[in-house]
């Protein structure tokens, strides 16, 4: 039996437990698994904002997660560059894509190559842009203090 090299990409950025849940997930589903950290550039691209954690910062935290057996930056957009480039025959994804139109031609597109497409549950309670919101919230109440101090000063 061929060894099963699972790939779980994501922007890891402002690390919590449901990345650690899709790594460990996806680890328990291959023999190794390699984790793509999309790049700052990537990221600005696709969502219209940068990480809050630079890539080589994210890299090295996804590199010393025990579950992950190899760190790579995902930096092309087509999944299939991607495999072509890490080769993997198991991708891991959010179930946020499952049957969705990016879900399926991921899967159609994949299935042509022999590459298995593995959905787990997505971590509801929580994300990073929940978590980047309530840093904005602090920082903003944050600025808002020092103004109300430097008006009171006057």
């Amino acid at each position: 039996m061929s060894q099963r090299v699972g790939y779980a990409g994501g922007a890891f950025d402002l690390f919590h437990v449901g990345h650690l849940n899709i790594l460990k997930h996806a680890k328990s589903h291959c023999d190794y698994l390699i984790a793509g950290v999309v790049s700052d550039e990537m990221l600005e691209h696709s969502k219209g904002r940068g990480p809050v954690i630079p890539l080589c910062e994210r890299l090295e935290i996804v590199r010393h997660i025990s579950f992950v057996d190899k760190a790579v930056e995902e930096h092309l957009f087509d999944k299939l560059d991607t495999w072509r480039e890490v080769n993997f025959n198991v991708y891991f994804k959010g179930d946020d894509w499952k049957g969705t139109e990016r879900g399926l031609q991921l899967e159609r597109e994949f299935a042509e190559v022999g590459v298995e497409v593995v959905y787990f549950p997505y971590t509801m309670a929580t994300s990073s842009t929940t978590l980047r919101r309530a840093l904005n919230s602090l920082e903003a109440l944050g600025a808002a203090r020092l103004r109300a101090r430097s008006s009171n000063r006057h």
